[in-house]
């Protein structure tokens, strides 16, 4: 397994959930850490807390889908278990940015990149998404530039 410190705690809740028979929460925590491996091996290096996190935010972007996807359909025992699954992989995500905190370093990404109409928008992209680094979905940051690109807030 990768060795850091995000997979090694992935690893002993892991062990906890065993200890504790939780069979749906070792269920979850085993296909992230398969998520985990996969990667490791299509790449063959040890992986970083970097790297974990975006394979982790790849994995919770795809609960998020399924989620969406059980909307309407009348099939709320799924929904249940993808809204579960959702909550147990946030749990290793740092903390979503609020609105205001995203504002300011899409702000930021704008200044730096001299954009000055909606057409900039990839020069801003190409600034604001290191600044993020994985702390708000992709979708969020994209409206969000432009918006301020537009003229908005």
């Amino acid at each position: 397994m990768a060795t850091s410190e995000l997979a090694a705690r992935l690893q002993a809740d892991v062990i906890t959930a065993m200890k504790a028979k939780d069979k749906d929460r070792l269920g979850i925590l085993r296909q992230m850490q398969a998520a985990i491996k996969q990667v490791e091996i299509d790449t063959r290096k040890e992986l970083s807390d970097a790297d974990v996190q975006k394979i982790l935010a790849s994995y919770a972007k795809k609960v998020k889908d399924t989620v969406a996807s059980t909307v309407g359909t009348g099939r709320d025992d799924l929904k249940v278990a993808a809204e579960t699954e959702l909550a147990i992989v946030i749990a290793y995500l740092p903390a979503e940015l609020g609105d205001a905190e995203l504002e300011a370093l899409v702000r930021q990404a704008v200044a730096e990149s001299g954009a000055a109409s909606p057409a900039d928008m990839g020069k801003v992209m190409k600034v604001a998404v290191p600044l993020v680094a994985g702390k708000a979905d992709g979708s969020r940051v994209s409206a969000m530039v432009k918006s301020l690109l537009a003229g908005g807030k």
